[in-house]
This record gives structure tokens, C-alpha cells and sequence, in this order.
């Protein structure tokens, strides 16, 4: 998989344009797959009226609402309860898969729960991840970022890359998120790690990781 790890989605032309170069067509050529799924574990996002922006293209991050050729809703909770046959190839044949923010541990347990952790690695589709949706690629997202915990506790997520991200990087909303704040957290962090603002996101093609921002910044290397 191409992975474009956003903090807050499609939202400059730099981003726009990495995001177009990773698809290889324009977006009205592409079909898309949204995944509210994090979401609802999360006390401010959802379930209700930010799920429903989010899928209909109304929500204040840019992604369902870029001009697709056709957007369908991918539910993570919902797979485990029906065949395969009936998910696997329209996730297989889509173009881009849209991950939304919310809780990162609630959506890596229905991730997994639902199989499409372990089909990720062998799909063609550009994956776009917001806030949650990008820290799950992870190997872990830290304990400042646990909210709903999993069954098996601890912080771990998919490891599909070998650095996390702290997202919303001195977001005026949340005072927590300062540069202070992103350094104490990487401290604790085991391996590599990036603290983006929302005017960035991170592209991973084949292992190559490349910092898209017309934002702030800072990657952190693990001490030795």
C-alpha cells in the first residue's frame, strides 16, 4: 500500500497534490472507500452528527468531499458478521481508502477484528489516514493518546510502519498538543516518531518516508 498519514486531511495543495501523484489519475477517475469506524470510540467525535459529516462530505477535514468518481462506506464493526466474499473484493478493487479521525485503539481492534488489518499489506490502494487513521499504522500511539482501551490493554496498533505520529500540533483547540507536550511523548516512545501540525502529513511509498507540509514539524529519533 501508498499511505498518505494526514493530520487533519486533504486540506492544502501540497497535500492535494501528493495525495493525486500517489493515485496516479485524477481523483473524478477514482473510486473511494470511506472508514468512520474510529469515530464512535471516541467521547468528541461520534457516534452522531460528526459520523454523518464525515461520510457525507460534510465535515471541516477535506477527504469524502475531493470529487471522487464514487464514495462507499466501509463499517469495520459490521464485517465480522458477514462473508467475506461480500467485502473483500470491493476493498480489493477500490482506489483509496479514507480513514477518519477518532479513537486510534478502537479502530485498530475493529481492524483486526474484521480482517482488514491483515489484507492491508496486499492492496493497491492509496491509504489515507486523519488524526486516529494515521496514528494506527503505528507500532504504538503512547499513553498520552489512549482513550478507549482495548481487551488486551496497552498501547500497540498495526506496526504497518516503524514510527508514530502525534497529530494536531499546536491546534488552537487543544492545549495539550504543544511542541512540550509532543516532546514528552516521543521521550516514552520506543522507536522513531513526528509530531505534525495539520498543515502536514506524512507519505510512505515502499518504505520511503517523505514529510508533506506547508506547516510545522518535527520528527524524533529514539534515544540510544
Amino acid at each position: 500500500m501508498k499511505l498518505l498519514l494526514t493530520s487533519a486531511g486533504i486540506n492544502n495543495k501540497s497535500i492535494h497534490s501528493a495525495l493525486v501523484d500517489m493515485l496516479g489519475k485524477p481523483i473524478a477517475d477514482c473510486n473511494a472507500l470511506c472508514i468512520p469506524t474510529a469515530m464512535y470510540g471516541h467521547p468528541w467525535v461520534g457516534p452522531g452528527v460528526k459520523a454523518w459529516q464525515f461520510i457525507s462530505g460534510n465535515s471541516e477535514n477535506p477527504m469524502v468531499d475531493l470529487g471522487w468518481k464514487s464514495v462507499g462506506v466501509l463499517e469495520l464493526t459490521a464485517l465480522p458478521s458477514i462473508d467475506k466474499d461480500r467485502w473483500v473484493p470491493l476493498v480489493r478493487e477500490t482506489d483509496v481508502l479514507l480513514v477518519s479521525g477518532g479513537d486510534a485503539l478502537y479502530l485498530c481492534h475493529w481492524m483486526r477484528q474484521s480482517g482488514l488489518a491483515d489484507l492491508l499489506p496486499s492492496l493497491q490502494a492509496v491509504y489515507v489516514g486523519l488524526s486516529a487513521g494515521s496514528m494506527v499504522m503505528a507500532p504504538n500511539i503512547g499513553e498520552f493518546f489512549v482513550g478507549w482501551t482495548p481487551p488486551t490493554g496497552g498501547d500497540d496498533a498495526l506496526s504497518l510502519v516503524d514510527f508514530a505520529i502525534f497529530p494536531h500540533l499546536d491546534h488552537e483547540m487543544l492545549p495539550r498538543n504543544t511542541m512540550a507536550d509532543a516532546e514528552r511523548w516521543a521521550a516514552g516512545m520506543q522507536g522513531p516518531a513526528y509530531a505534525i501540525d495539520d498543515q502536514t502529513a506524512i507519505k510512505v511509498i515502499d518504505g520511503t518516508v517523505e514529510v508533506v507540509s506547508e506547516g510545522n514539524w518535527k520528527r524524533f529519533s529514539p534515544l540510544l
